[in-house]
């Protein structure tokens, strides 16, 4: 019991650090996240909110994890939601500053992709199933032989153009979100030993048997 409790824990921080993550980097006022670029976009041409292009993509996006042998566990599933729920909490607690020019915009936009590469690491070494977008980019990488970096970079570049071309609004820390967080993810990932590719998540079925 007291495993699963740790576990619990751990899961639970390893949202609240990518949460902080995204309230860093949209504090940066540098632009928004490749990502949020291609819900804006989606938003745009469907008259979607925002927040149901997110869910919307989540949703394709977990095929596409299926379609790669993504096994969707219960980690899955709490990612969609809770993400969303701790990003309004910080958010609104206004403990996450708001930068005043532009080197304090790019240090917090640097800080908030570690703090992404550290909240994935806690997350999925839960074995609970990956992320939407996480899930891709380990089964990508496990799939092509490709390091985690270049593949989650590839993936941030494709929905940047993809969301520019829908009508989404990008600045310059959408751009260094785009090519360096993939090696934020990478770096994080090697100091703490981590191969996310070779874990052995659990279907959400396997988690109610255990």
């Amino acid at each position: 019991m007291i495993k699963v409790i740790r576990k619990f824990i751990r899961l639970m921080l390893g949202f609240i650090l990518c949460a902080s993550s995204t309230i860093f980097m949209l504090n940066s006022n540098l632009g928004l996240s490749p990502w949020d670029v291609f819900h804006q976009g989606i938003s745009n041409v469907t008259g979607l909110t925002i927040g149901e292009a997110n869910i919307l993509s989540s949703i394709i996006v977990i095929l596409i994890g299926i379609l790669l042998k993504q096994r969707i566990g219960l980690g899955t599933l709490l990612n969609i939601i809770m993400i969303g729920k701790f990003v309004d909490i910080i958010n609104n607690s206004n403990l996450i500053p708001i930068a005043n020019n532009l080197w304090m915009g790019i240090v917090m936009m640097i800080i908030g992709m570690f703090v992404m590469g550290y909240g994935c690491y806690l997350y999925i070494g839960c074995e609970l199933g990956c992320g939407p977008r996480d899930g891709v980019m380990v089964g990508l990488s496990s799939k092509l032989n490709k390091p985690i970096k270049i593949v989650r970079g590839s993936i941030e570049v494709f929905v940047l153009i993809i969301g520019i071309f829908l009508g989404g609004k990008f600045g310059i820390g959408t751009l260094i979100s785009a090519f360096a967080i993939g090696y934020c993810i990478q770096i994080v990932f090697k100091l703490r030993n981590f191969d996310a590719v070779s874990l052995n998540h659990k279907s959400i079925l396997d988690t109610i048997k255990l």
